[in-house]
């Protein structure tokens, strides 16, 4: 991967993906698969 030091500026992987844009939608996606899951157990576990 090729990393910069620059914040602002896109790194990019060997296979040409775009790292930091895919961590930006990520950041943007809501809750992950094992969030929603410990949330749902912590409720369960309310009742």
């Amino acid at each position: 991967m090729n990393q910069s030091n620059n914040p602002g500026q896109d790194v990019f992987a060997k296979s040409g993906t775009n790292v930091s844009e895919v961590k930006r939608r990520n950041e943007q996606s809501g809750l992950s698969y094992n969030q929603v899951k410990e949330m749902l157990a912590h409720k369960q576990n309310q009742k």
